[in-house]
């Protein structure tokens, strides 16, 4: 029987509490992990971190074997379920993301922070500003698993220990859980962009335009934002920023128009060949979604606009392409993944 690493019980204190906080964690969103020789434990797929005090969640994987794969270029690298070294969970998605760090300890999360910089084009020189002093890297948005894993095992020098990745989050890696910890909340401080001042929602016109399921959000709910700031509105309608957002809410954003219901906006998105919308944008106005909306599409949308409420003015968002969206929606890990969502 496999012995978890002695550290690990600071592993689930630190995970449970970093996935509590929404501007680091969303949903079954972010992972962690910590090596012990030969063997890599690390938070189970669909699992939440919140959940690693009261649940076992990590999974021991064969890291040796993992990372070689990766190294290799297999296609095998994209099947974590296969270095599993027991059957109980199935390995996160971003096992080999953490396989390629030689620290014991990896902390993954979708800091918010760390999104709204890496959502746009041409910012390494104000990261660089920001992030002096820190041994860090970044790397352009690809799907996650092998393919990322390898574009984050070629930009690792030996002291690299922080990695900001494309369209999708933050890495920190040290040798202990609380190194790590440090390290996580001092490149977050570093990265710190302050919200733009919040407006009212039109909670009277939400009310007027609501229907078929679809219901206005809490009048606090930082969604509102998006359609009370018309460049925000703009990104928003770009495309999808982040993966997560692909999987939980479905490509992109979708603008209820003057004088069109809910039924025509789901209509019109069906017959454009795109899932049903789980909210709405209403320009001037605020944001419905649906009634029966999962926890985690509600997680995800709330992320959506604490994003886009740190989006510098004038910036322009790189949106996932086509091919990108498609290779999310169709990858059997994620299908798993949504899954345990909906069960």
């Amino acid at each position: 029987m496999l012995t978890p690493p002695a550290d690990s019980a600071a592993l689930r204190d630190l995970s449970a509490r970093i996935g509590a906080e929404p501007l680091l964690i969303q949903a079954a969103g972010g992972n962690t992990s910590v090596k012990q020789g030969a063997v890599m434990w690390i938070k189970a797929s669909g699992t939440q971190l919140s959940e690693a005090q009261s649940r076992d969640i990590f999974v021991p994987v064969d890291l040796l074997a993992m990372r070689a794969s990766v190294a290799a270029g297999e296609s095998r690298a994209d099947q974590p379920d296969a270095f599993a070294l027991t059957q109980a969970l199935r390995p996160s998605i971003e096992t080999a993301l953490h396989a390629v760090f030689s620290q014991r300890v990896v902390v993954h999360v979708h800091c918010i922070q760390t999104i709204a910089w890496m959502i746009q084009p041409d910012v390494k020189a104000q990261l660089a500003q920001r992030l002096r002093g820190f041994h860090w890297a970044q790397v352009p948005y690809a799907r996650p698993g092998a393919k990322l894993a390898g574009l984050v095992m070629a930009a690792l020098a030996p002291q690299t220990d922080v990695v900001l990745l494309g369209n999708h989050g933050l890495l920190v890696a040290a040798e202990t859980v609380a190194a790590a910890e440090a390290l996580l909340r001092q490149v977050v401080a570093a990265l710190d962009l302050a919200p733009r001042a919040a407006q009212s929602p039109d909670l009277a016109h939400l009310h007027a335009r609501a229907g078929l399921g679809f219901v206005p959000l809490p009048p606090e709910h930082p969604a509102h934002q998006i359609a009370l700031h018309a460049d925000l509105m703009q990104a928003a309608l770009l495309g999808s920023l982040y993966p997560d957002h692909v999987i939980f809410l479905g490509i992109g954003a979708t603008e209820l128009w003057p004088h069109e219901t809910p039924s025509d906006a789901v209509q019109r998105r069906e017959k454009a060949g795109l899932t049903p919308p789980v909210f709405l944008l209403l320009a001037g106005a605020g944001a419905l979604m649906r009634a029966d909306a999962s926890a985690a599409a509600h997680a995800l949308l709330r992320c959506l606009g604490e994003v886009l409420l740190r989006l510098p003015q004038g910036a322009v968002p790189r949106a996932l392409s086509i091919d990108e969206n498609a290779e999310l929606l169709d990858w059997d890990a994620e299908k798993y993944r949504q899954a345990l969502d909906d069960a």
